[in-house]
């Protein structure tokens, strides 16, 4: 099985990025190719970047870096659960993106963005422009959610409905192609 990490991308109280990713997540381990673990930017709280040393020399002194660094280095795959901020994806991910470079080398990256009319699609494009830069492949399917906050049940729980569920399945069948096809790549670094 891929190691598949589902970062989700928002950090301000009250946030709904958290039901999002935990809806993804169950999606995913239900598809079978994943060892699936939920990577919560709000919950690990990485300062802004504080590593004297350029991240592409890997010599990180904090222990957060390191274990940030760990982390990120074991996955085979990700997918990146993000909300539309002022026609962007949220900075505390584009922080943690930046802390590392070699750590997301060759690696696919699945995007589920929500938002209000526009289901945060201006964000993933942003941030697909962003993940190729650190050779990462961002695939073209993906899941949006516009007006995503109709998708929040009365029990507080994210529910997506069959085209959205189709949606993942496709992604995520990708995301395992992709994967599978970079791990020589990775291995011949």
């Amino acid at each position: 099985m891929y190691k598949l990490k589902v970062i989700s991308s928002t950090v301000r109280p009250g946030r709904k990025g958290p039901l999002v990713a935990a809806w993804i997540l169950e999606v995913a381990r239900q598809h079978g190719s994943f060892e699936v673990e939920l990577l919560d930017l709000g919950q690990l709280d990485l300062p802004m970047m504080n590593e004297p040393n350029h991240p592409a020399m890997r010599k990180y002194e904090h222990e957060h870096t390191k274990k940030w660094s760990a982390t990120i280095d074991e996955a085979d795959a990700f997918i990146f659960v993000t909300a539309e901020y002022n026609f962007n994806y949220p900075a505390p991910l584009r922080n943690a993106l930046e802390y590392l470079v070699q750590e997301w080398h060759f690696k696919a990256a699945g995007i589920v963005s929500y938002g209000g009319v526009s289901a945060g699609t201006r964000a993933a494009n942003s941030l697909k422009g962003d993940l190729a830069t650190l050779k990462m492949v961002p695939l073209t399917e993906a899941v949006n959610f516009p007006f995503f906050i109709n998708n929040i049940n009365e029990q507080g729980e994210f529910v997506a409905n069959e085209t959205s569920v189709k949606a993942a399945k496709t992604m995520l069948d990708g995301i395992a192609r992709w994967t599978k096809g970079l791990q020589g790549i990775r291995e011949n670094q």
